[in-house]
């Protein structure tokens, strides 16, 4: 069966709800910037191979998912979404309970965090609106919309505006960060070593000082060919560890995690 036929098809969730929500999306023009593509002729060229992947990033895609153009990406797949929920929860304290996504993008950790049952609440910020929209979006389709508080703004005017915001004390004393930043577009594969300064719009340094001055447990979701001496430098004589997310045998991104967590496997395979 051709990826055009087969993505005509709709899979039934769990709630049996897939039909309904294509039925609906089919008579109800979707917000300006949000596109739900059903059939391949309808996908720009230049998104086309991440399209042809859309049950690895939303496993749930056929029930509705909404994404923009520039978010096939950036969104983080599932599967790795999921994995990274699991080990923020093993690997931090028992009292950090709580978990701030600045990145949340369409939703692909904040919906993976928010079906752990170790954190008891998700804190995403999104300056796209857009994005942000899709986000919440995806949330209902996956049942979750419910255990996220979302925040609509650039997350260094958000977290740095006031530094003694009720939402800056609750993660400093409570919580984790998991930032995936914008890494510039896929230009970042072409290098054989990233370097992380060269990120946009915001360079690993900047990324670094802002949530590790909110927070001691940080996880920051990289290109997997970033610089590591970077990394280092930024660390100095503190602790870190770096993970690979593999799918197929080929890693697909690290995380760096940032302050006293629990020993985490070097080397992921999804």
């Amino acid at each position: 069966m051709s990826r055009d036929k087969k993505r005509k098809r709709h899979r039934k969730s769990e709630e049996g709800t897939s039909e309904h929500v294509a039925k609906k999306q089919a008579t109800e023009p979707l917000p300006e910037g949000v596109h739900f593509y059903q059939h391949l002729s309808e996908v720009p060229w230049d998104i086309q191979k991440y399209w042809k992947q859309g049950y690895e990033i939303f496993s749930r895609y056929d029930e509705g998912i909404w994404m923009t153009d520039n978010s096939w990406f950036e969104v983080t797949h599932e599967a790795i979404a999921s994995k990274i929920a699991n080990h923020l929860g093993q690997g931090a304290p028992k009292e950090r309970v709580v978990v701030l996504d600045p990145f949340c993008g369409v939703g692909g950790n904040v919906i993976a965090l928010a079906q752990s049952d170790r954190f008891k609440r998700v804190y995403a910020i999104e300056k796209d609106p857009v994005a942000l929209t899709c986000a919440k979006h995806n949330a209902e389709i996956y049942g979750v919309a419910d255990r996220i508080t979302w925040f609509e703004g650039d997350c260094f005017e958000q977290l740095g505006k006031d530094d003694n915001s009720a939402l800056v004390n609750l993660i400093r004393k409570h919580g984790v960060v998991i930032a995936s930043p914008p890494w510039g577009g896929p230009s970042y594969k072409s290098a054989d070593v990233f370097d992380l300064e060269t990120m946009e719009p915001y360079k690993l340094s900047e990324l670094h000082k802002t949530f590790t001055g909110i927070c001691d447990y940080v996880a920051l979701y990289l290109p997997r060919t970033s610089d590591l001496n970077q990394v280092s430098r930024l660390v100095g004589r503190g602790n870190s560890q770096v993970i690979h997310y593999c799918t197929r045998g080929m890693s697909r991104a690290l995380c760096v995690y940032f302050g006293d967590w629990g020993k985490i496997e070097e080397r992921i395979d999804i």
